[in-house]
């Protein structure tokens, strides 16, 4: 190992301590508990759940309990729950804390225009003071540790990252993790790592980076310029749970392991799509994996033609024999 490349890894959110500083973010239609399952046997140090919303849980919607289940061999997972009243989001929150979750997570970041338009997600950056209520409120009544995800700004006029992770700190959150993004931006143009930097600089909890990270060396990148604690992949995992493994192995040794080859890639597929229908069921687990083939497949030689063929198929047969015969 190169004196150089030596890092300290390890993150403690709260009470809770991870096996090391990477973090699978959350998003919506990707990770559930089978994508989470197999990040965490590439070695990553917690995930996160779906977006879940906190009145969902007071209604009982029978769609939100699907994004609660963590599986029995996930290490730390964090639920990840979104809203815009106070009371409401700290007895959700109560009402789950004894369930399987190492800490439970405000989402203060989302810019999909459903969420903002009724005043949750990213649209709390332009509300602090309700924000700063929401936080206050979860902190109070939760015994395991409250942590807040959000943007660089609502826009480039709106919202300071900076004051807003001071707030976050003051009302006894025990990490925050910021976007280097707007809302306005959505997932477009280049994250701004110096917010990330400059959040770091004002707090004193840990503040976990996040935006572009795709590669081990942008990890390295984001570590070297920002200084954050933790390191949040999200997009960058999408068809690739490898990147934690091969960041993991590059942090520690300054060694950039190949990427998987297709034999790797194909049986990672075929394992996707294996667990997908035993715990989903064959016929929603065929659909669900369209999306994820078209990830794991990008760049490849004729991959689009692949794609449009297992866009058709109907049967974890049909899937399985288009992946054996073409990867």
């Amino acid at each position: 190992m190169t004196r150089a490349m030596e890092r300290d890894l390890s993150l403690k959110i709260g009470g809770v301590t991870l096996k090391n500083n990477l973090i699978l973010g959350p998003m919506a239609g990707v990770t559930d508990m089978v994508f989470r399952g197999l990040c965490g046997e590439q070695g990553c140090g917690a995930a996160y759940t779906e977006m879940v919303s906190a009145k969902a849980v007071f209604y009982g919607s029978r769609n939100t309990e699907e994004l609660l289940r963590v599986g029995e061999n996930e290490h730390a997972v964090a639920l990840q729950l979104f809203g815009s009243d106070p009371e409401i989001m700290s007895d959700m929150a109560a009402r789950l804390e004894a369930g399987p979750y190492a800490w439970i997570d405000v989402n203060m970041g989302c810019p999909v225009p459903k969420i903002v338009n009724n005043g949750e997600g990213s649209a709390l950056m332009k509300d602090p003071k309700r924000a700063e209520a929401i936080l206050k409120a979860m902190v109070r009544r939760l015994k395991k540790p409250v942590t807040v995800k959000f943007r660089k700004g609502f826009d480039e006029h709106c919202g300071d990252a900076v004051e807003f992770a001071k707030m976050a700190e003051a009302s006894g959150v025990s990490a925050v993790a910021v976007h280097g993004r707007t809302r306005q931006q959505f997932y477009s143009g280049k994250a701004d790592w110096d917010v990330i930097r400059r959040v770091k600089e004002a707090v004193a909890i840990p503040v976990i980076g996040s935006g572009d990270i795709f590669t081990p060396e942008d990890a390295k990148r984001m570590l070297d310029e920002t200084g954050c604690d933790g390191l949040m992949i999200a997009r960058g995992a999408r068809g690739n749970p490898w990147i934690f493994s091969r960041t993991l192995h590059y942090l520690r040794t300054g060694e950039l392991p190949p990427a998987p080859g297709r034999g790797e890639l194909r049986e990672m597929i075929l394992r996707h799509g294996r667990l997908l229908a035993e715990d989903k069921g064959e016929y929603l687990a065929v659909r669900e994996l369209r999306k994820h083939v078209a990830w794991y497949t990008a760049g490849l030689p004729h991959s689009a033609a692949l794609r449009n063929d297992i866009n058709m198929a109907e049967s974890l047969r049909e899937f399985e024999a288009l992946i054996r015969e073409r990867i």
